[in-house]
């Protein structure tokens, strides 16, 4: 199956749930392997976020997800959208932490999705495909997931009291997630609410986006859209916190009073046996380049020297802005004269050494060569150049735009990659640089 995305922009606003303001979500189509990415428009930079399990902060009545500064509440609802109607690649560009929580349940963002037009891509869908049953349990409630040749859950909802036990088993395809899971709305029991407001929840929650449950009475805008509404909703999560795992799934989920906490430990034992087949190196992408690890879509100067070992003077990177997909990066180095090499290169006529332009393209390739293997476990050492040409002076006051893009990778071994710097726009300098990477065990 091919890789979707969107035909065109699409916008929503309305009210978030636990924190109650205003917000304003915007989907845009993204090309292929570029994946499911979060933009907060409102922060400085717009920095983004692609969601995964490890991100996981919060799981009070909702999935939050952190990288850094950057947080995004109640993750669920858009995720299980974009998971249940079969779209890979999107940016989800937000001016507030926590998309709109509209009528409680995903079919808004379904809506959005069916009018921006999903669209067919030239590379093929990858999945993770569950090779061994995954359980986790915590007091009465369970999740297991068990080997399967297609995306399916089966489902028990039910409350203490045991006055609204519901059961359903569906295969998940984009037709039946449309019809039958995405309309159903969240809910609450009444004795709750109270809490949830002490602990600074639900700011923005009213019967218009939730469904609540007191005594054997429902309390709602509008009478039910399923008799089973309840286990519907807790089968929409679940399609939703299961998307942290990074991939489609293919697996039968089997759950017994499911909620986010326990669908997060699922996932983070799904992610595990995921690393687990990328190391042994069973799985590899439609393409036969290693499965890329990474997930950030940009880095800032702690989290370049958090992934190369180059430090003053010779950290030649201050910025990633943006990866492109798998195999594509840009980005800067800012040229001041308080470089040290400018007091000998040369007096009174400083000019950048073509050699350190060459060693901020190794290293901004290096960051992306990494990107395909387990944080932490190698290093990226340059090896090689080739056609190396340098075409214009790079003096202080330039801010040099590092462009780099993976062409070869060999087994986890070799690397090779084309690099260019630019200034205005126009090229200084490029080159064809190859890399080895290297237990960082190995002496």
């Amino acid at each position: 199956m091919k890789q979707r995305t969107l035909g065109k922009e699409v916008s929503i606003k309305g009210n978030a749930l636990h924190t109650g303001d205003l917000v304003t979500l915007t989907m845009k189509p993204a090309p292929a392997g570029h994946g499911i990415v979060f933009k907060r428009t409102d922060l400085h930079g717009e920095p983004e976020l692609r969601p995964r399990v490890d991100q996981v902060t919060d799981l009070v009545r909702a999935t939050t997800i952190q990288v850094g500064h950057v947080k995004i509440h109640t993750v669920e609802h858009i995720l299980s959208a974009l998971n249940g109607c079969g779209i890979d690649n999107v940016i989800v560009a937000m001016d507030a932490s926590e998309p709109p929580i509209m009528d409680g349940s995903a079919r808004p963002y379904v809506n959005m999705i069916l009018e921006g037009g999903p669209v067919e891509q030239d590379r093929e869908r990858e999945y993770f495909e569950l090779d061994a049953p995954v359980s986790v349990t915590r007091g009465n409630s369970s999740i297991i997931a068990l080997p399967c040749d297609e995306f399916k859950i089966s489902c028990t909802s039910a409350d203490d009291r045991g006055i609204h036990t519901q059961h359903l088993s569906l295969t998940i395809d984009p037709e039946t997630y449309q019809a039958q899971i995405a309309p159903a709305r969240t809910f609450t029991i009444y004795e709750d609410i109270e809490e949830l407001l002490k602990l600074g929840k639900i700011k923005g929650g009213s019967l218009d986006s939730a469904i609540v449950i007191k005594g054997d009475k429902i309390m709602s805008k509008e009478p039910l859209r399923f008799k089973d509404e309840f286990v519907r909703h807790k089968i929409l999560d679940i399609i939703g916190d299961v998307m942290l795992l990074g991939l489609p799934l293919k697996a039968h989920i089997v759950a017994t009073r499911p909620g986010h906490a326990l669908n997060a430990e699922l996932t983070k034992a799904l992610f595990e046996k995921l690393q687990e087949q990328r190391k042994s190196g069973r799985k590899k992408t439609p393409a036969g380049r290693p499965v890329v690890v990474g997930t950030e879509t940009s880095l800032d100067i702690r989290r370049v020297l958090d992934t190369i070992p180059h430090r003053y003077p010779f950290a030649m990177i201050d910025r990633v802005i943006e990866f492109k997909g798998d195999d594509g990066l840009v980005a800067l180095k800012n040229v001041t004269i308080n470089e040290p090499y400018f007091n000998g290169h040369f007096p009174g006529n400083p000019v950048m050494p073509g050699v350190l332009q060459l060693e901020a393209m190794a290293q901004a390739s290096g960051i992306l060569l990494l990107r395909i293997v387990e944080k932490g476990t190698k290093s990226a050492f340059f090896i090689s150049a080739d056609k190396v040409k340098f075409r214009k002076p790079v003096r202080p006051g330039d801010q040099l735009i590092v462009t780099a893009k993976l062409i070869k990778a060999r087994a986890g071994k070799l690397g090779v990659a084309e690099a260019q710097c630019t200034v205005d726009g126009q090229i200084v300098s490029s080159a064809e640089l190859m890399f080895a990477l290297v237990d960082d065990a190995e002496e």
